[in-house]
């Protein structure tokens, strides 16, 4: 960003107006066994390795491990996460040079920046009434016209969020069946420039669905990642946005700089603010 430099008094405003926004969260809890795609597992475990026990000292402190694999729970994809043809996006090639067991030397998860975006929601369960059924896909035109009715307006460089009502059965072993956006639904997003999606599904695209122009599954994957450079979030929570009726919000997510990793853990928000400004 560039411009003049932020004064005490402009600063004072932006602090008062965030304080009284309402700031909704968007992940969704990690636990073991929490759902997972398939292809990614092993997902989640936290081991408490020191506890509080009497010692020495009055004081006590416990602490412990997390192994996780970079695409569990609610997290975003880096763009070294799909190539295609063995190019990255940008037509980086995948080498041994910038491939090995450490991780993926370009394109990944450190390089992301933290995410302050303006943010959209179009919300499908609204359209339906109920969330999607097991194993549908969205198509572009569903898309269109929610976000008409909803009057909603998706700019480049936005996050759009699409609200499928799947992230209410995260505790569901069901979960995975949930639906997904099909590839014409990607080309929607693109065409529109946006510089992320997400929805609350397991994937974007629909598991295991094979789209018959690009002729292999995860369609999406290769349209967002690997030829537009979108960033795609998922496994999100967006029941409680949904229900507060905001379409438009600003977006906060902060990846974690982890080396050479494909994708990073997140906790993202929306921050809505407050009626009457």
């Amino acid at each position: 960003m560039t411009g003049a430099p932020a004064t005490a008094g402009t600063a004072a405003a932006l602090i008062s107006e965030l304080t009284d926004a309402r700031v909704i969260d968007l992940e969704q809890p990690r636990f073991a066994g929490m759902p997972m795609f398939p292809a990614n597992a092993p997902n989640y475990t936290f081991m408490l390795h020191r506890r509080h026990e009497q010692g020495l000292e009055s004081r006590t402190s416990a602490a412990g491990m997390i192994l996780t694999a970079d695409h569990a729970g609610t997290h975003v994809d880096a763009l070294c996460h799909q190539a295609e043809d063995m190019h990255m996006f940008g037509g980086v090639p995948v080498s041994a040079a910038n491939q090995d067991p450490g991780g993926v030397r370009v394109l990944s998860a450190e390089a992301l920046p933290p995410i302050v975006r303006r943010g959209v929601l179009i919300d499908l369960v609204e359209e339906r009434g109920e969330r999607l059924p097991p194993r549908y896909l969205v198509e572009r035109d569903e898309l269109e016209a929610a976000a008409e009715h909803q009057a909603v307006t998706v700019r480049p460089g936005d996050v759009l969020l699409i609200h499928t009502g799947w992230g209410a059965a995260w505790d569901d072993p069901d979960y995975i069946s949930g639906g997904g956006m099909a590839r014409s639904s990607g080309e929607w997003a693109a065409e529109r420039g946006v510089y992320a999606v997400g929805a609350d599904n397991m994937s974007w695209d629909l598991p295991g669905y094979v789209d018959q122009v690009l002729g292999h599954s995860l369609p999406n994957h290769t349209l967002l990642l690997a030829r537009a450079g979108i960033l795609i979030f998922e496994n999100l929570l967006l029941e409680d946005l949904a229900a507060s009726g905001a379409r438009e919000f600003l977006f906060v997510s902060l990846p974690l700089k982890l080396v050479g990793a494909t994708g990073s853990p997140t906790r993202p928000v929306a921050i809505i603010p407050p009626e009457g400004k």
